[in-house]
């Protein structure tokens, strides 16, 4: 028996293989039904999202992280904080995590820009992160950026 759970599932849904981040679905009969490329969230503080940052575009795959001002179980958008910067996040695909003003959130998901340059990601990954330092955070997120850019226009160092 492969790694589907039993074959019924086999028989009754479709096969899937995750190759890294490529997902493909196929069919029973083995077809090709769809490929989709997942890609991961690039870290990114809510200061970055500005229509002037390199990571302000639509559709981006990002991961933010901030203390949760108010949320709507309503409409599904919370809405979070991080020093001065507000960003709105819809939460609707997200299943299992409770919403506390005041604790900090970390969310993975796509970027939607509105006509307005306001900002929504749509986030697939939520997690409650009470206890992280947001300024270590801040202090290691540009410790990163600097190791990536001398490492992406300089190869030979690694």
């Amino acid at each position: 028996m492969g790694p589907w759970p039993s074959p019924l599932y086999v028989s009754l849904s479709q096969k899937l293989s995750c190759l890294g981040q490529k997902w493909k679905f196929y069919l029973p009969s083995g077809s090709l039904m769809a490929s989709l490329e997942i890609k991961s969230g690039t870290l990114v503080s809510l200061q970055d999202l500005h229509p002037s940052s390199p990571f302000f575009k639509q559709g981006a795959s990002l991961r933010i992280t901030g203390k949760l001002r108010e949320y709507s179980i309503e409409t599904a958008l919370a809405t979070i904080i991080d020093g001065d910067d507000i960003v709105k996040v819809s939460t609707e695909h997200l299943r299992d995590l409770s919403f506390q003003v005041g604790s900090v959130y970390q969310f993975i998901g796509e970027l939607l820009i509105q006509p307005d340059n306001e900002v929504v990601l749509q986030a697939r990954v939520g997690r409650n992160v009470d206890g992280i330092d947001l300024n270590l955070y801040h202090q290691s997120l540009l410790l990163l950026r600097q190791f990536q850019a001398n490492h992406l226009n300089n190869p030979e160092t690694t």
